[in-house]
């Protein structure tokens, strides 16, 4: 409940930042006619999309599973944070052929004091907002409010790429607007892609970095019990790595033993960073991979049929038929 309070608090502080941004940007922006803050306010305009994005599908992630998703519904976040990289992009695209446009038949901008008011309220709010949402992700570690803290700080780059733009209006360059608006959407362009491309892993099942499957095979092999690890696999499925071994035991051990042995396991592995699920098969030291392990009867599992009772008893038939 705490986790799910920190989240609400930490996504209304971005939909609420964000608007305000938009508003003051916005409105003088369009006032003096400066691109560079109508890019700048553009962009919150985007980012207070995806806020809100984040908080009505994210908030789902804090409901546990049940009969429909089964495994709780932790892969929505990372659509949420997908979607906020989309949607930079796309804004990205469109704000770099406002600059073009600007350029081709030149700027219309006014310089007045309000300009470097707007911006320094600007840059003062998204720094606030970045700082709340990374403390607020400090106890919660969602990638939704990840993706909005770090666009909070590119918030204030684009801020500041604006600044240069009514530097120059002010020094009698007002070519520098549209050239800060393109520098502004450059920025943006290069946020969407890295957002989008981190969720995309989460949301296709990716590997985890080989440091994580490193902590994994240790906690694994430091069991006193473990003689062998084999078919270890692992993957995201959503922000949480699933993840699936074999552990060669002592094949003397009693199945109570063995339980309690896969039990310390599945709980060992647990307790790393990002690590959801855990499935555990336990195998006869020596038996090597699944794959080249013999068949039951090979290995005397189970006693063998002779042929000539197979066939005495399919010769057999009920009297009289």
């Amino acid at each position: 409940m705490e986790d799910r309070d920190a989240f609400l608090r930490a996504s209304w502080a971005n939909v609420l930042g964000n608007l305000l941004k938009i508003l003051v940007e916005g409105s003088v922006g369009l006032t003096f006619g400066s691109l560079a803050l109508v890019a700048d306010a553009a962009h919150s305009l985007a980012d207070l999309l995806s806020s809100l994005v984040v908080l009505v599908w994210g908030r789902l992630t804090f409901v546990g599973p049940d009969h429909n998703h089964p495994h709780g519904h932790e892969r929505i976040e990372p659509l949420t944070a997908l979607f906020v990289g989309a949607s930079l992009v796309a804004l990205a695209l469109k704000l770099f052929y406002d600059t073009a446009t600007a350029l081709l038949t030149g700027p219309s901008v006014r310089f007045s004091p309000v300009l470097v008011a707007g911006l320094g309220f600007a840059i003062a709010l998204m720094v606030a907002v970045y700082w709340y949402t990374e403390r607020m992700n400090e106890q919660v570690g969602s990638p939704g409010l990840s993706a909005l803290a770090t666009d909070s700080l590119n918030d204030v780059f684009t801020s500041m790429a604006a600044v240069v733009g009514v530097f120059g209006v002010a020094v009698g360059y007002p070519v520098l607007d549209p050239l800060a608006g393109g520098l502004v959407s450059l920025l943006v362009l290069k946020q969407g892609v890295e957002i989008a491309r981190e969720n995309i892993d989460y949301l296709v099942g990716s590997a985890p970095p080989e440091e994580d499957m490193a902590r994994i095979r240790h906690a694994i092999r430091s069991h006193p019990a473990v003689e062998g690890l084999h078919d270890l696999t692992a993957h995201y499925m959503g922000t949480e790595v699933e993840v699936e071994f074999h552990a060669e035991v002592d094949g003397e051990l009693s199945l109570r033993a063995a339980h309690d042995v896969e039990t310390e396991l599945r709980r060992e592995v647990r307790s790393l960073p990002h690590v959801g699920d855990v499935h555990v098969h336990l195998d006869p030291s020596g038996l090597g991979e699944w794959k080249d392990a013999a068949e039951p009867h090979e290995a005397g599992l189970y006693p063998e049929h002779r042929p000539d009772e197979a066939a005495d008893a399919g010769s057999q038939s009920p009297e009289g038929v």
